[in-house]
């Protein structure tokens, strides 16, 4: 009989991707059941690399056509559950792997699936993997230029990562849009939309001078709510310059806002994703409390430009590195636009509710887990709320100055790398002098510390004293 019983991934167990992809050329020829996607990639073999190394792919789901390395069609491959494994391969080549997906009949929620008439993708955490055969992990970074072909009837508006760099008209009603992406970005933030969509248009200018063009794009009869959005957008780009010296990268952002994405909100790399029910918005059908949280959910998708996407995870264990930074982040700039103290509550509000309570139940983890079995369930308050506080509080040990350094260290230092939340502690530390070893307790460390606070005054010395005892008390796998 098989073993079914689930696989456990140890972060202990790391080790580097054999082979690294420069660049991907993807063409997608888009069918409700049928489509066909053509990966090209620029592959080399790691320099710390094993000489024999076979290429390892991951995919799932997928009717596999045809792979060639270097022009020649391979018939020695094979797959093995999710990997497709192709042994003697040289130290650099071109290889070229086309699959057949059906959008359709794609209920994971992940990869690339037809809903309400129209394509969408959702890639983290191992989503690219249902598209195809790829190694799929965030320390894989490539450039990505990519080719949507669809019915122009159907889907006259076409979207992928980056600048649009060519599109036209083809024969038999059909059409095409071809999108660069200079930045190299793992695979999970790769994104395509395909479909019947209306577009709000503004710009931005940038704090070098540079035009961005900015489009919110929302299914036909939604235009009159997208305008908070394209607001919250545009005061989130002026404040992380003004607050990180932060500049978008790209010469135009979008946003798409449908009924039909399985998710919240998704911060693929200049081309975000919400479902409608987080950003859209008019004042007579939405209340005070809807326009703020349609602009931090924007925000916080926006900051992961950079916290997230030019500097991303090496593995999924350092999930909080983006997460709980930026939350931290969006947390700050709804502050800075809104009530500082009213934030406050409402974040601690929420941290008690929710994180609390994961903290002192069975499914207590620290913020950077040791282990998991499902990538899915990583996305809990502990590694977002609890990871923001993290944050905050090596913001409040530094102090603002020292802090801002530290992070403008850590962009600098890891622009267009997959890094780990050790990196992140040890800019604050470089560019602050502070040592900060105890307070890496906080990433492995399940459980919420109870303080206890004695205080005495002394009348004949008119001194008053305090003594701070903490314990933490033992979670599962931590006594």
């Amino acid at each position: 009989m098989k073993d079914t019983s689930p696989i456990t991934i140890r972060r202990a167990d790391y080790t580097p991707p054999a082979f690294l992809v420069d660049h991907i050329d993807l063409h997608f020829e888009l069918d409700a059941t049928k489509s066909v996607v053509t990966a090209e990639s620029s592959v080399r073999r790691a320099a710390e690399a094993a000489a024999d190394a076979p290429l390892v792919l991951n995919g799932v789901e997928l009717r596999l056509l045809s792979v060639s390395i270097d022009g020649e069609l391979r018939e020695d491959v094979r797959v093995d559950g999710e990997d497709l494994i192709i042994e003697n391969v040289p130290d650099q080549f071109t290889l070229v792997v086309q699959t057949e997906i059906d959008p359709t009949e794609n209920k994971s929620g992940e990869g690339l699936y037809l809903s309400g008439g129209s394509y969408c993708t959702q890639c983290e955490a191992q989503g690219f993997r249902r598209m195809t055969y790829f190694p799929d992990r965030p320390d894989v970074m490539s450039s990505y230029r990519t080719t949507l072909v669809a019915s122009k009837s159907d889907a006259p508006t076409l979207l992928s990562n980056g600048n649009l760099v060519a599109s036209g008209n083809l024969e038999g009603g059909r059409h095409f849009a071809t999108w660069e992406d200079p930045h190299k970005k793992p695979c999970y933030l790769f994104a395509l939309v395909a479909g019947r969509l209306e577009r709000l248009d503004d710009s931005f200018t940038t704090m070098s001078g540079r035009t961005v063009a900015l489009h919110v794009y929302v299914e036909e009869g939604n235009l009159d709510q997208a305008g908070h959005c394209m607001e919250s957008l545009i005061k989130s780009m002026k404040w992380d310059e003004e607050k990180f010296g932060r500049e978008y990268d790209l010469d135009i952002f979008m946003i798409v806002a449908v009924s039909f994405f399985n998710m919240g909100a998704m911060e693929n790399k200049g081309l975000n994703i919400f479902n409608t029910r987080y950003v859209l918005a008019r004042p007579d059908t939405a209340t005070d409390a809807d326009f703020q949280g349609v602009e931090a959910v924007v925000a916080h998708e926006y900051f992961h430009n950079w916290s997230g996407n030019r500097v991303t995870c090496r593995d999924w264990f350092q999930l909080s590195l983006k997460e709980g930074f930026t939350v931290f982040r969006d947390q700050e700039f709804s502050s800075d636009v809104g009530s500082r103290a009213v934030k406050r509550i409402e974040d601690v509000q929420r941290l008690r509710a929710a994180q609390f309570r994961e903290d002192a139940g069975p499914t207590a983890h620290p913020i950077r887990p040791d282990s998991y079995q499902e990538i899915s369930n990583f996305y809990t308050p502990t590694v977002y709320e609890k990871g923001a506080e993290v944050v905050r509080m090596a913001y409040t040990l530094l102090g603002p100055d020292a802090f801002r350094s530290g992070c403008d260290l850590y962009f600098d230092r890891h622009d267009g790398q997959a890094v780990t939340c050790d990196d992140f502690v040890t800019a604050l530390e470089d560019a602050s002098s502070i040592d900060l070893s105890h307070f890496r307790l906080w990433y492995a460390q399940a459980g919420t510390p109870v303080v206890d606070a004695h205080m005495h005054h002394d009348p004949d010395t008119q001194t008053y004293s305090i003594t701070l005892t903490q314990q933490t008390d033992p979670t599962p796998g931590q006594s």
